[in-house]
């Protein structure tokens, strides 16, 4: 019996994907829970399991071509198992990776030839075998699919190239200087414009950027503060604990506080009911500029946490960055946003929201400017705070209190750390 393994609903709305890799080819056997294929959705790259055995027969699309849910990825030809039905969604059910109404009868079986894999990390499926038996080389990790198009383009598997980037990531230039080493040349192999298809996370931000900007009324506020406080206290959190502390975790503290002092500002609309939902948790979105594209990775229940508990899931945060990797989890239920923009060196912005939350409070470089001192001119360390928020939710008040409240916590940060 021919069987159509579909791609399935990957959730949270991501309807397609882009096919990275094969990892069967046709007349290739296959058991049940046996990674496939490899796809990319605008969240993660993933290794999707064969809810069939048997015989892979017809690959129904190729690396670099994007798959709509439902649409079928590759044929297998059955040649034993029990009774599947084709499914819809990707679930974890810790036994292996489970695509939901799939369901496998023969995992309650124990002689399958491939143990089931699990998902973790950043979505993809790894299987939990025995130790193999042979040499495998070191593949380098590779997440902008665009790095990978252009690899294949030139018959490279980009995996194979040592990576420049964090923990040996491969880049873009990584791509493009071994294609100049193999044929001996560093000129472009290509004239005129360049298109770059919108898809994949690039797709996924063009959409929810523009339905913001479409759908929101927002309004930005912005003030200049004296961080030089801010700065000699994270130096003396240094020296005291013997620990790193960083700006933005500071900062983010005093954030914090100031959402528990004007909640509203901690909330989303829900259109469809007319109704503003206050929420209860603050769940601290962080924006960061990763090899993937723009992200918001959230540290979840921020505001029961303490001062210390924060930094390190905010360095957590910051170390995940470098790759790209973060879980699906990590990436949804944000309720507030900061961000750091100061490290591109700029000082302000007006960013735009991210739904459905109703504001984002932004932080600009900090530099030396002539500053007045108890009716002195002095040079100080000064940032710019910029805010953005939904005028649905509140007027301007309400922002305008939280903004000076966080500056006077970055210019007298060691009275209200205590306190915090």
């Amino acid at each position: 019996m021919s069987r159509d393994f579909i791609l399935p609903d990957l959730g949270e709305g991501l309807t397609e994907a882009e096919l990275v890799r094969w990892l069967v080819s046709p007349g290739d056997t296959v058991v049940i829970d046996q990674p496939v294929v490899e796809v990319e959705s605008a969240k993660a790259v993933v290794e999707l399991p064969s809810p069939f055995a048997g015989v892979v027969g017809t690959l129904h699309a190729e690396p670099g071509q994007t798959v709509h849910a439902g649409q079928p990825l590759l044929t297998v030809e059955e040649t034993s198992g029990g009774d599947v039905v084709p499914g819809t969604a990707l679930r974890d059910e810790g036994s292996g990776a489970v695509l939901i109404g799939y369901g496998t009868t023969a995992r309650k079986t124990s002689n399958r030839a491939v143990p089931a894999g699990r998902f973790r990390g950043r979505g993809t499926a790894v299987a939990e075998a025995e130790p193999p038996t042979t040499t495998t080389a070191r593949r380098s990790p590779v997440v902008s699919p665009l790095v990978r198009k252009l690899a294949r383009e030139h018959g490279i598997d980009a995996t194979s190239i040592q990576g420049s980037g964090p923990d040996s990531l491969v880049i873009r230039a990584d791509v493009e200087a071994h294609i100049a080493q193999l044929t001996g040349t560093t000129e472009s192999t290509a004239d005129g414009d360049v298109r770059i298809p919108l898809t994949g996370i690039r797709k996924l931000i063009a959409e929810r950027m523009s339905a913001s900007r479409r759908d929101v009324p927002e309004a930005t506020i912005w003030l200049d503060v004296d961080a030089t406080a801010l700065l000699e206290a994270k130096e003396q959190l240094q020296r005291t604990t013997g620990e790193r502390w960083s700006l933005l975790a500071l900062v983010a503290r005093f954030v914090i506080a100031g959402l528990k002092q004007h909640p509203i500002l901690n909330s989303s609309v829900d259109v469809a009911a007319g109704e503003i939902v206050q929420h209860s948790d603050i769940n601290l979105g962080l924006a960061a500029q990763t090899p993937r594209g723009l992200m918001v990775p959230v540290v979840h229940g921020a505001g029961a946490m303490t001062t210390q508990q924060l930094r390190d899931a905010i360095a957590s945060v910051v170390d995940t960055a470098a790759t790209g990797g973060f879980p699906n989890e990590q990436l949804r239920g944000g309720t507030f946003t900061l961000n750091n923009y100061g490290g591109f060196g700029v000082d302000g912005s007006a960013p735009i929201i991210n739904q459905p939350e109703v504001a984002m409070l932004g932080m600009g470089r900090i530099i030396d400017r002539p500053w007045v001192v108890d009716g002195q001119l002095a040079v100080r360390k000064v940032m710019v705070l910029s805010m953005v928020f939904d005028h649905r939710v509140c007027d301007g008040d309400v922002p305008s209190e939280f903004i000076t409240f966080v500056a006077r916590c970055i210019e007298s940060p060691l009275n209200v750390l205590p306190s915090l």
